[in-house]
């Protein structure tokens, strides 16, 4: 272990210094490394294999979480003790936990995703909001999805706060970056998948596709942002328009809520055709 606990790194300290920068999206590209912050965060990290380079951990939270050390060495992650101010450098909120990991980037092609043949995707237009792409991804992983699509101006994945609100499903699924959306779900429909674009003005309701069927062969669910939806070509590109009925008197339902909605009604009804004989 570097700094060791009487040598403690500060924020200072080159290596400190150097990893404080990948807080801003420029140096995050330049190097191809984020952070994660927090136990769970760093937990899932590390349970995925190349993921994380070093990790950082004030005295403190080596005490609470002795399981992060024993993962990191197993893993042959060298682990540097740091200054609780150090720990504050690291990080973008206001209480510090001590435990910061520096990972590499995970994304990758989308034709090399496809290859694995996914059921389930979630592609994310243009959603700028890093409150909102975090949980989806999130959603998604719980949903039983097996990649995420960041398409067109869509925030940055490795956002301090959009990785915080993933709570660890960023290391559990396939990441794509991808620039061109219609091109993106061009090639998702050439894989052999249903693209289905979630917008309140659908003219095909969820419960119909459900009640009919429709939803358990291989699909993309495709969400826009809360502000301004999804772009006219996105809709026209999809095979589907769809809306989530609202059957009490709210206006909308936000992105994580139809998210969770869409991809989970896609995973019950592929569930249920595997368990048909």
């Amino acid at each position: 272990m570097k700094g060791g606990p009487e040598g403690r790194f500060t924020r200072r300290t080159p290596r400190i210094v150097a990893a404080a920068k990948l807080r801003r999206r420029r140096d995050r590209e330049r190097a191809g490394q984020f952070l994660a912050e927090g136990p769970q965060a760093v937990r899932e990290a590390l349970a995925r294999s190349g993921a994380v380079r070093e990790l950082f951990l004030t005295e403190r939270a080596g005490q609470r979480h002795p399981d992060l050390t024993t993962a990191a060495r197993a893993a042959g992650v060298p682990v540097s003790w740091i200054t609780e101010d150090a720990a504050g450098a690291l990080t973008e909120t206001v209480t510090p936990q001590g435990v910061v990991a520096v990972c590499e980037h995970l994304d990758r092609p989308l034709a090399t995703v496809l290859r694995g043949r996914p059921r389930l995707v979630a592609v994310l237009v243009e959603v700028a909001e890093p409150g909102n792409a975090g949980p989806v991804l999130r959603t998604a992983d719980a949903a039983g999805a097996q990649a995420v699509v960041f398409a067109g101006a869509a925030v940055d994945p490795y956002n301090g706060k959009c990785v915080r609100a993933s709570a660890g499903s960023l290391f559990h699924l396939d990441l794509v970056r991808h620039p061109e959306p219609t091109t993106a779900l061009a090639q998702l429909r050439g894989a052999g998948l249903r693209v289905l674009a979630a917008t309140g003005h659908g003219e095909t309701d969820l419960d119909h596709l459900a009640d009919a069927g429709a939803l358990a062969a291989p699909t993309a669910w495709v969400f826009g942002s809360e502000a301004h939806g999804l772009p006219a070509a996105v809709l026209t590109e999809a095979d589907d328009r769809v809306r989530v009925p609202i059957h009490g008197r709210a206006e909308s339902l936000n992105l994580g809520a139809a998210a969770a909605v869409c991809l989970y009604a896609s995973a019950r009804a592929q569930r249920e055709e595997r368990r048909t004989p």
